[in-house]
């Protein structure tokens, strides 16, 4: 009787899915090369020019076994170029991964790197107890009150977070109609990031961050920095304990999906009574599609709310809309921001 399966490896048409099966299982090497150099600064050791290899072991303080097939496998990935055996940043290297520039989103691949790898090791373990797994035993009250007391872990994370929110800060710039409104409150705003953005694309709007108080002196070396202290200012409060400030526009980027449900929908109540008649809610997260099969990113970023935090999770462009509307917003709509990332938007 002959085989009715015959063996993949002498079947052609099976070879790119055993690739593509291959390519997920190995994915996290070609991320941990990455991440390293991000939190070694070899793109930063770059990028006043090239390097050749021994250079740039000596600047990294590398063993020379193997120093070479990293800095190749960092080639062969695009993030490094060679001429004449001497290394250069590739072009999004040069821009998004050298310290101190301006559009640096090396902090998220730092965070990542010094946080992040070690506890998705720890996934088993989450997905069978349902709780996070960084070692918060507080519940949801306890999710930022090592981060906040802890200066040097603060700072790491607000430089993740503008890492993670820089695209769709410029994106946000563009992809939604600032001009009948005046001002915009950033609700759970970091560093102001994203308030920088908006203000200098759009001279006429004023901006108000909102934050918890030991984010105050990262906001207020941004704001030195942006030209903008006449037009942006922070206000330091808990968005749990205390009202939100009143804008035409509020925003709530990546915030909702840090809490369980019923203080998610908390935030948008709170959001709606802030609001003027005709004023705007916007939220931008990793939004996942709404048949919950294309968006990958989106459902890894849930799997690390679950990881993170007691209760947060990821969701679905339909899932908010429809708390939206359990809030009193009379009218929502789903657009593409950047990437993986998508914005709600939600009048009142």
């Amino acid at each position: 009787m002959s085989d009715t399966h015959p063996d993949p490896e002498q079947d052609p048409e099976h070879g790119p899915d055993i690739d593509r099966l291959l390519e997920i299982a190995t994915s996290f090497m070609a991320s941990k090369v990455l991440l390293l150099a991000a939190r070694l600064g070899l793109f930063t050791e770059l990028a006043e020019g090239p390097l050749s290899g021994a250079e740039l072991r000596a600047r990294l303080r590398l063993h020379p076994r193997s120093s070479r097939d990293y800095f190749d496998t960092l080639v062969a990935l695009g993030v490094l170029e060679r001429t004449d055996g001497r290394y250069a940043n590739a072009p999004a290297a040069a821009r998004y991964l050298v310290r101190g520039e301006p559009a640096y989103l090396g902090g998220l691949l730092e965070m990542s790197d010094a946080r992040m790898y070690d506890l998705w090791g720890r996934l088993d373990a989450g997905l069978r107890t349902g709780d996070p797994q960084n070692g918060i035993t507080a519940g949801e009250e306890g999710i930022y009150a090592g981060l906040y007391d802890d200066s040097d872990r603060l700072d790491a994370f607000q430089q993740a977070m503008t890492g993670l929110s820089l695209r769709s800060a410029h994106a946000l710039a563009e992809a939604f109609d600032w001009a009948p409104h005046r001002t915009v409150a950033d609700i759970g705003c970091a560093d102001g990031t994203v308030l920088t953005y908006l203000l200098q694309r759009h001279p006429h709007l004023r901006g108000t961050g909102f934050d918890l108080a030991a984010v105050g002196p990262g906001f207020q070396h941004r704001l030195e920095t942006s030209g903008l202290t006449n037009r942006l200012s922070f206000r330091a409060g808990d968005f749990f304990a205390e009202p939100l400030p009143g804008a035409d526009v509020l925003v709530l980027g990546h915030i909702l999906s840090n809490w369980a449900l019923p203080r998610a929908k908390t935030l948008l109540r709170k959001a709606y009574e802030a609001l003027p008649e005709g004023g705007v809610l916007i939220i931008y997260e990793t939004l996942i599609d709404d048949e919950r099969r294309e968006n990958v990113a989106g459902l890894l970023m849930s799997l690390t709310m679950l990881l993170e935090t007691p209760g947060g999770f990821e969701y679905t462009g339909a899932d908010c809309r429809g708390w939206l509307a359990e809030a009193g917003f009379r009218a929502s709509q789903v657009r593409h921001l950047a990437g993986p990332e998508s914005m709600v938007i939600a009048s009142k």
